[in-house]
């Protein structure tokens, strides 16, 4: 008997939750056709937004922690593959040979402390602060539940008290249920809306201990490893003086495009021919030779920045030779007009003298950017200064666009004039010694390997 009583108890209950089920969804159905009022608690509906954007951020935080640990426990093993093989080719007769056995093994020692710490005060501090998420969206779960178990208690008494033909046994027992569906859900209510303020005001302080934390530990581990990493440099500066004799040389990066400036000037004089031929000026009327100083430098020495034509424009950089040529064509018909009217009023006054040679200073182009001069750049430095070098070796030039360096030289980094020209692990500049001196950037600038410096500003 007692066994059937307790499978009569336990039917009863799956009976109960099956009717609380139907009830619940009915009741759903009419408040989304309107035809039954809900209620609502606006201030509760913010608390929760605001809990699942809480659970959602921690469990992202969660997330990128575990990938941080991941990739502390894979560097911890990079390191110490690194330092194994520092340990092989090691011979045992070098000197230091200790004193690398004992950094290996404390840099391992450190590895593995910064990896437990951060498991400790980060990863297991993250843990605890989510486990208390489970519980309370649970407890908001079944307080929505008490809720439309509480509106439906609600309207069933108040269609009985409504009802033309009144039933107040039934009365009674409905307003039974309804008190108590409002007790229950009115006790989970205080407690949510006591607990979740407080659990959203709390991530604030979760925040600054977990990245504080983070931070003191990474800081504590970059110092220590810090002081291996000198003893290591130390003892091998000491094995580099003992065999200083089988210093390894440092090369620079092989070159696709040398001679740039001779191709340069050699690309800017083909381009610049045709019109200076189209703006010679006539021989004068007695056959005496021509003589022009000006024209005599221009065509002795081609410079991109100084090269003087008259009438015409000179092609900021080596990809403008088209505009360049354009240009020119028009600027000698122009001229040609004016030659002609000039000559009418040479051969009235008797004159003999030659067509003056109009002077024009263009700005500087780099990489297509007109350089706007001392307001735009530092007065004391090259047109396009970008930043500072030094020289680490010592580098034999072997091209002629190319610049000689000794360790300790500061070179002054400028733009390419043309992008195209840079190669890769080459840069362009003046030594600072040269500009101070000469303040001639055509004259001095040239391309070097930028694995033989180290920037410094």
């Amino acid at each position: 008997m007692a066994e059937l009583g307790s499978k009569g108890v336990t039917a009863g209950k799956i009976a109960s939750n099956v009717q609380k089920k139907l009830t619940r969804a009915q009741e759903k159905v009419l408040q989304k056709l309107g035809k039954a009022d809900e209620t609502k608690d606006e201030q509760f509906e913010q608390c929760v937004q605001n809990f699942n954007k809480q659970l959602s951020e921690g469990t992202r935080l969660q997330k990128d922690l575990r990938t941080y640990l991941a990739s502390v426990k894979a560097m911890h093993e990079a390191s110490k593959k690194l330092t194994e093989c520092l340990q092989e080719v090691y011979e045992p007769d070098w000197p230091g040979r200790d004193d690398t056995n004992k950094i290996a093994e404390n840099n391992d020692l450190l590895w593995t402390d910064f990896h437990q710490k951060l498991v400790d005060q980060a990863l297991l501090t993250m843990d605890t602060y989510l486990g208390q998420f489970p519980d309370i969206k649970s407890r908001i779960a079944k307080r929505g539940r008490k809720l439309v178990d509480y509106d439906s208690a609600r309207h069933h008494f108040e269609a009985l008290q409504t009802a033309k033909k009144k039933d107040e046994t039934k009365i009674a027992k409905a307003e039974e249920e309804l008190v108590k569906a409002q007790k229950v859900f009115e006790e989970m209510n205080v407690d949510l809306q006591e607990e979740l303020p407080s659990l959203w005001n709390s991530r604030v302080g979760f925040y600054v201990n977990t990245f504080q934390s983070i931070a003191g530990l990474e800081e504590n581990f970059h110092k220590e490893m810090s002081k291996l990493n000198q003893n290591l440099h130390d003892v091998l500066l000491g094995l580099d003086k003992q065999y200083s004799g089988n210093a390894f040389p440092v090369k620079a990066q092989p070159r696709k495009k040398t001679k740039l400036f001779a191709r340069l000037r050699k690309k800017m004089s083909s381009d610049s021919t045709p019109v200076k031929a189209n703006k010679s000026p006539s021989p004068p009327p007695d056959g005496s030779p021509i003589t022009s100083p000006e024209t005599k430098t221009v065509n002795h020495e081609l410079e991109p920045s100084t090269l003087e034509t008259p009438g015409a424009s000179i092609p900021k950089s080596p990809s403008q030779p088209a505009e360049a040529a354009h240009a020119g064509a028009e600027a000698a018909g122009s001229e040609a007009a004016a030659g002609a009217e000039a000559s009418k009023t040479d051969a009235d006054s008797g004159s003999s003298s030659l067509p003056a040679v109009v002077v024009e200073t263009f700005p500087a182009t780099v990489n297509g950017t007109v350089e706007g001069g001392a307001s735009s750049e530092r007065a004391d430095m090259p047109p396009g200064f970008l930043f500072k070098v030094q020289a680490m070796h010592d580098y034999t030039a072997t091209d002629s666009d190319e610049l000689q360096l000794k360790a300790g030289d500061v070179v002054l980094v400028i733009p390419f004039e043309n992008p195209d020209e840079q190669d890769e692990g080459w840069l362009m500049g003046v030594k600072e010694s040269d500009w101070i001196q000469r303040k001639e950037l055509d004259q001095c600038r040239g391309v070097f390997p930028e694995n033989f410096t180290e920037r410094v500003q």
